[in-house]
């Protein structure tokens, strides 16, 4: 069920055009110039501030967000290119009593240290098992790469994108070992 909210920007521009865009399964009413990246709306508009600004060119992922289950790079991105799509960011997924699988392999397997890159961790995460619901330490690898993490938390990130994968296993009968041996070096 969706929920409408009334109009909200920070823009006071001659280009603006009233759009509807669905973020975290609400609708939401906004006047702003088309061709402002998803980013800026997202964190100046809505006030979500789980997309982070870190490089404004789409190559660091702080900024990452699902676009109809999709993670996409919400710095580069137009908003525009997102009406009629469903648009995900960390504050959409789950709540704190009942955190998004991804979001509690994080936390039990503390994968953070300052947190600037942990919502493109957590997000490309959840895009990346919609993909590959059982991946590989390579496939998880390949998948993190282009995410930038300069507090050296990979090992442990690692071991989250391995347990979150165990959690959100169809069966969910598998024991969940967070102390699992994992190739977890960085190549």
């Amino acid at each position: 069920m969706r929920k409408s909210v009334e109009p909200t920007s920070v823009f006071d521009s001659t280009n603006a055009h009233a759009i509807l865009l669905t973020v975290n399964h609400v609708e939401r009413s906004l006047n702003v110039p088309q061709d402002t990246a998803l980013l800026y709306i997202l964190r100046n508009d809505l006030e979500l501030n789980g997309p982070k600004y870190g490089c404004g060119l789409g190559e660091c992922g702080a900024c990452t967000v699902l676009v109809n289950g999709k993670a996409v790079r919400s710095c580069s991105i137009p908003i525009k290119s997102v009406i009629g799509k469903e648009v995900i960011t960390l504050e959409g997924l789950g709540s704190p009593g009942l955190p998004h699988p991804v979001v509690q392999a994080f936390i039990t397997m503390q994968a953070a240290q300052c947190g600037y890159c942990l919502n493109g961790m957590i997000m490309g995460t959840v895009g990346f098992l919609k993909k590959i619901p059982q991946p590989t330490d390579l496939q998880i690898r390949e998948a993190l790469k282009h995410y930038l993490c300069r507090c050296g938390t990979h090992i442990e990130i690692m071991q989250a994108v391995k347990l979150a994968a165990e959690l959100m296993s169809k069966d969910g009968k598998r024991s969940i070992n967070p102390e699992a041996s994992l190739d977890t070096s960085i190549s």
